[in-house]
């Protein structure tokens, strides 16, 4: 009896098994070997070693200014992102009865944010002749910004369109002031504590968790970035590489110049790096994390 129930758990939990082993197991695998590997997706394999990683770290300029784009982009989006979110959630944490609806307009960027009409959209507004610069007329500027002739002015238009897709993050950081107790509040105002010790002394330390958890996920992400980039750069990274993030450059090695072995290599490099910071920031929460259950 206990076979045959195990049987029939097997098949039902047989679609999950076969897709994880077919469509996530098996390309891990392949593009594990193909990072060795010299392929341009029209011939076998050639066995190369370590010479993808050889090229990557000593002699690939364009990939190390990936790079440093990248690290620009995640350091400064990340940080505005994750404090938009938290003061957006402030606001929110109210009883008002139009909360709900300013939630749902908050979210909505996070749902469509990462699509190409949004990428398209986010170009035009920053264009020679749209809005952003129709607005600094109307406010007096009388000499038109140029913001994708120049590098970093090309970079700050995706830092502000990835702050704006808050939405995740601020439900979060929501649901977890929702469980801050009040009673800490009104004891630290009677003690005379205003709203910045507050905020100080028992927002944050109780939003740790939270902070961390938001922290770990929008920094993957950010890594992850591929489609405003490709859309507003128009897949060349420009100008002068200003853009060129790196799962955009991934994507040209693979796509572009057929070298599916190279990006495979790059694909690795990030997943280790990415996996380092995720543990660096595991190992460092201690110091600045608050768990009641520790007596922290």
């Amino acid at each position: 009896m206990k076979l045959r129930s195990d049987i029939a758990g097997y098949i039902f939990i047989s679609p999950f098994i076969i897709g994880f082993l077919v469509f996530t197991l098996m390309p891990i695998l392949a593009s594990f070997y193909l990072s060795f590997t010299e392929y341009d997706l029209f011939s076998s394999p050639k066995w190369i070693g370590l010479d993808n990683y050889k090229e990557m770290f000593l002699d690939d300029e364009k990939y190390w200014n990936s790079v440093k784009v990248t690290f620009y982009y995640v350091l400064a989006g990340v940080p505005l992102r994750l404090s938009f979110a938290l003061f957006i959630a402030m606001l929110l944490n109210t009883s008002s009865r139009a909360v709900g609806l300013y939630r749902t307009l908050f979210y909505l960027p996070s749902i469509i944010g990462g699509s190409v009409a949004v990428s398209i959209m986010w170009r035009n507004l920053f264009g020679n002749d749209g809005a952003i610069n129709a607005l600094l007329f109307f406010l007096g500027v009388d000499q038109k910004i140029f913001w994708y002739q120049d590098p970093i002015s090309a970079l700050w238009t995706l830092i502000v369109l990835s702050t704006w897709q808050f939405g995740s993050s601020m439900l979060i950081f929501l649901a977890g002031l929702k469980n801050i107790p009040k009673t800490y509040y009104e004891a630290a105002s009677v003690d005379g504590a205003n709203s910045v010790q507050r905020f100080f002394k028992i927002t944050l330390p109780l939003l740790s968790p939270i902070i961390l958890f938001n922290l770990v996920m929008q920094t993957i992400s950010g890594f992850m970035t591929f489609t405003p980039a490709y859309i507003i750069s128009k897949g060349e990274g420009g100008p002068l590489d200003g853009t060129l993030l790196y799962s955009l450059y991934l994507f040209q090695k693979a796509f572009s110049f057929f070298q599916m072995g190279y990006a495979s290599a790059m694909a690795w490099v990030m997943l280790a790096v990415v996996g380092l910071l995720t543990f660096i920031l595991f190992k460092t929460s201690s110091y600045w994390v608050h768990y009641e259950s520790k007596g922290g």
